[in-house]
């Protein structure tokens, strides 16, 4: 019965308080400042394996543990649904931002990560003033580099054994990736 409170307060338990993946519709995307209202959802994507195998645990500290970067809520059909972060190498010489992201993944395969890519590195070009974008996805992690790619940025090469592994016990290669302003891909294609 839709009106009983019990059966509420036990569907809302089970899944967190979140709506159904399938249910949100992934055209309606945001991007918002990480809040302590964003804490426990990204806290509890951040835990799943599927960005585990990426991101490691989330540590104590999380979402608060890297004040050099700028976080933002994804938020997808006002659920959030990830976090993309940037952050910006201000010397004049070497002038430049990187960009990170995690999805939800109940959500992957359905653009969410192309769109967030894609308005941050606008952002980063278009108000921030930069020329240039960064991007190290693991070697192996082909899902995020297929990402990163739709947006414009290209393998510039290997960074061998760059990067701990989540379990500690070795090392994996990254992928650097960049892109320049002049090949950022505007359009809305997935």
């Amino acid at each position: 019965m839709d009106d009983d409170p019990t059966r509420r307060d036990e569907e809302e338990e089970e899944t967190g308080g979140r709506r159904d993946p399938e249910d949100l519709d992934a055209g309606l995307i945001s991007l918002r400042p990480v809040s302590e209202d964003h804490v426990g959802e990204l806290r509890w994507i951040h835990a799943r394996a599927e960005i585990t195998r990426w991101w490691d645990e989330p540590g104590i500290d999380f979402p608060w543990d890297e004040p050099e970067s700028t976080r933002l809520a994804i938020l997808v059909d006002g659920q959030v649904g990830g976090m993309i972060q940037y952050w910006e190498e201000d010397d004049p010489k070497y002038r430049h931002a990187g960009i990170d992201l995690f999805v939800d993944p109940a959500l992957h395969n359905r653009g969410i990560g192309t769109r967030a890519v894609r308005e941050v590195a606008r952002y980063l070009f278009e108000a921030r003033g930069h020329h240039r974008l960064e991007i190290d996805p693991a070697a192996d992690n082909a899902a995020a580099i297929r990402v990163y790619e739709k947006v414009g940025f290209k393998p510039v090469g290997l960074t061998r054994r760059s990067e701990r592994d989540p379990d500690g016990r070795g090392w994996h290669d990254s992928l650097l990736m960049d892109m320049l302003a002049t090949e950022f891909i505007h359009g809305d294609e997935d």
